[in-house]
Parts: C-alpha cells; sequence; structure tokens
C-alpha cells in the first residue's frame, strides 16, 4: 500500500491578491488622513514632487536614459496650466490636461531629437534643449519672466466643486476638496507608472535597458521604444507641474530651471532607482530636508548634498533599493 504525501494547500490566488493589496491600501489610508495632522499644502507639493520623479524614475531606472532636461517638462506643464486657467478661465482638470498635453508635445520633438544619441550624449542633449525652454519661458510675454506666473486660480472641478473651499478644523482650514483631488491625481499616475512596468511594454523595456544589442538581435524596434518611455515619462512629468501650479497657485522660472532636473535625479537615486516606491521615499525626503533647513539659507544645497554623499555610501541601490536587496539577501 503505497503511501501519498500530503502537501500544505498553498494560498488561493484571492488571498495571495489581497495580501498584495493590504500595504498599498495602508498607505493610501495614511495619505488620505495626512491633511489633518500635517500641513496640507506641503503635503500636496510633496505628492507632486513624487510624481515627478516617480515620472523621471520610468525613463532612467526602467528605460535605461538619463536625461538632464526632465525641468522643461514640469515647468512648460506649469506654465501652459497656470496660464489656461488664468487666462483662458478653463476649468481646472482641463486647464491640468492641457498642461500635460504639451508637455508630451515637447517630450515628443525633444525625444526625437535626443534618442538618436546614447549616454552622456543623450544627457547633454536633453541638457541643451531645456535651457532653451528655460530662456524661452524667461522671454514669453505671458509667463510673467523673472515674477513668474501669479494669481493661478484654483476654480472649480468640473465646474461643480470648489477648490479653494476650506474646512475649518480647530484653529486651521483645510483645503480638502483641493487635497483630494491632487491626491487622486497622484495616485492615478502613479498606477499608471506600476502597470506601464509590470506590462510587456515594460518588459522590453528592461530589456533594452539590460542589454540593447541583443534587444536589437530579437527584433524589437529599439528606438520606437525609447521614444514611447521618453513621451511618457515627459507626460506624467508635466502632470506633476502642472498639478504643482495649481497647488501654489504659481509658475515660475525654478521649475524649468536645471536645478530642478538636477534635483529629481536627487530624488530618484537616493530612494532608490529601478523600484517603484524608491523615488517616492526620495522627494519626500529631500522636501522635508528643504523645509526644515530653510533657515539654514545656502547651506541648504550643502547639508542635502553632504546627505546624498552618505546615503550613497551607505545605500549604493538607495534607500529603498538596498533595503529589499538585503531583504531578499535574508530570505
Amino acid at each position: 500500500m503505497s503511501v501519498t504525501a500530503i502537501k500544505p494547500a498553498s494560498a488561493t490566488p484571492g488571498v495571495e491578491h489581497r495580501v498584495r493589496l493590504l500595504p498599498w491600501l495602508i498607505a493610501l489610508a495614511v495619505l488620505a488622513l495626512l491633511p489633518f495632522g500635517v500641513y496640507p499644502t506641503f503635503v500636496m507639493e510633496l505628492m507632486c514632487f513624487s510624481l515627478f520623479a516617480c515620472a523621471f524614475n520610468l525613463l532612467l531606472g526602467f528605460g535605461g536614459l538619463l536625461s538632464f532636461g526632465h525641468a522643461a517638462f514640469f515647468g512648460s506643464a506649469a506654465y501652459l496650466a497656470g496660464h489656461a486657467m488664468r487666462d483662458w478661465g478653463l476649468t481646472p482638470e482641463l486647464g491640468i490636461l492641457f498642461g500635460t498635453a504639451g508637455a508630451a508635445l515637447l517630450g515628443l520633438v525633444v525625444g526625437l531629437v535626443a534618442i538618436r544619441r546614447q549616454g552622456i550624449y543623450f544627457a547633454m542633449v536633453t541638457l541643451a534643449l531645456a535651457q532653451l525652454v528655460y530662456f524661452a519661458c524667461l522671454q514669453l510675454p505671458f509667463t510673467g519672466g523673472e515674477d513668474g506666473l501669479q494669481g493661478i486660480p484654483r476654480g472649480h472641478l468640473l465646474g461643480l466643486i470648489d477648490l479653494s473651499h476650506t474646512v475649518a478644523m480647530g484653529d486651521r482650514q483645510l483645503p480638502l476638496a483641493l487635497y483630494y483631488f491632487v491626491m487622486a491625481v497622484t495616485v492615478a499616475g502613479f498606477w499608471l507608472i506600476w502597470r506601464t512596468v509590470n506590462s510587456p511594454f515594460g518588459t522590453v523595456l528592461k530589456a533594452i535597458r539590460e542589454n540593447e544589442p541583443r534587444a536589437l538581435s530579437l527584433g524589437y524596434r529599439v528606438e520606437r521604444y525609447k521614444l514611447a518611455a521618453f513621451v511618457m515619462s515627459a507626460s506624467l512629468a508635466g502632470l506633476a507641474g502642472a498639478t504643482k501650479s495649481l497647488v501654489m497657485g504659481l509658475a515660475s522660472l525654478t521649475d524649468v530651471h536645471w536645478h530642478m532636473s538636477g534635483e529629481v535625479v536627487l530624488m530618484t537615486l537616493l530612494g532608490g532607482m529601478g523600484t517603484l516606491t524608491g523615488p517616492v521615499v526620495g522627494a519626500v525626503t529631500v522636501g522635508v530636508l528643504h523645509h526644515e533647513l530653510a533657515s539654514l539659507g545656502s547651506w541648504v544645497t550643502v547639508t542635502i548634498g553632504s546627505v546624498f554623499v552618505l546615503c550613497v555610501m551607505a545605500f549604493r541601490r538607495g534607500m529603498v533599493g538596498e533595503i529589499g536587496h538585503r531583504l531578499r539577501r535574508m530570505l
């Protein structure tokens, strides 16, 4: 008589799916409750920069393309959205879509030129074209020059919900309508990046990053994949910039300056290039350091640079990347 070994029943796919969703649901719940304990405008600004860093990471971390000019898409979308909402009277969602579409078009033009080069040449081309955008924003009449585009209204979402409305909470006024709108935009952008990375397109993109000649030999049209990734990254960066202009009521030259391009590189590398949550951690870290150390003046840059050097030495894969790597080794 043979004895058959009894194997433990594995978890059903439905249970596994719910277990994987649990951390994300907890994160959403925490994010939804944050405005009741933290200054809401600061949190909204962090969300915009987190989306910006995630958009950049889609290009660098998953596509292997280092751009030094991503501020051009972030800032140009902020100007376009702000102008559309302030001077044309567009509703917030239409203004943000207009800014995002402008960033996508600019990304297509820059991408068609830049992807013909590789490595440092690609980075320098993007930086040069971004500087052209910076000087255009400085000279164009509707941008406000060095004063920036001020007085951007929050308006009514879909013509119904007043985004400037605040709710009294003790001695504080909470802009909850605007906060949850920005949260919805950020979550939607993050979901789109997650879906892209985990799609066949994302798999091919990672294959190109790892070994471009091999991807070419397999018959993939590498330049088309690179261009699609570049345009998508530029569009999401534009979405972040347009949303930030709505939050702050301002679009300025800081948004298109090369310093902003360098800062998003710092956020991505600090949090963990090639990870989904690393850029978010990096953006929050840099944003909090800027906020808490603002009293130091120009020493803020030195301090953040020192933190970056220490993190690179201690976490070669970024904070999230290094923690994930060590957990995998332990398991």
